[in-house]
């Protein structure tokens, strides 16, 4: 019996189309919600708001960041799963500039 491929391209699409929003969009906002709500907090109950905040940027990001390798990952290869890998670039980029300015803030305070 040969394999159906169009299943196989569907759930590289689904794994795709939800796991780049829910990897990229937590992990832009980490770094603001860090810094105006629990460092230095802007709004009243800032630090709680963050403490509340950050976890579920960290839960989104990760479930999305699975979700973008299993796209990645899987055979055969297509249109998908190159932009699941770019997407990993991206979130690399991402993850690489958030710890960077994580880390010299520290120096700062």
């Amino acid at each position: 019996m040969i394999p159906d491929k169009s299943r196989t391209s569907k759930e590289r699409e689904r794994a795709f189309l939800i796991g780049a929003p829910l990897a990229i969009i937590p992990a832009l906002s980490f770094l603001p919600a860090v810094m105006f709500l629990i460092v230095v907090p802007q709004v009243a109950y800032g630090r709680a708001i963050g403490f509340v905040v950050t976890p579920v940027c960290a839960l989104a990001s990760s479930f999305g960041l699975w979700k973008l390798a299993m796209g990645a990952v899987q055979k055969p290869w297509g249109i998908f799963n190159v932009l699941s890998f770019g997407a990993l670039v991206v979130l690399l980029v991402i993850a690489a500039y958030t710890g960077l300015f994580l880390a010299l803030m520290t120096l700062k305070l």
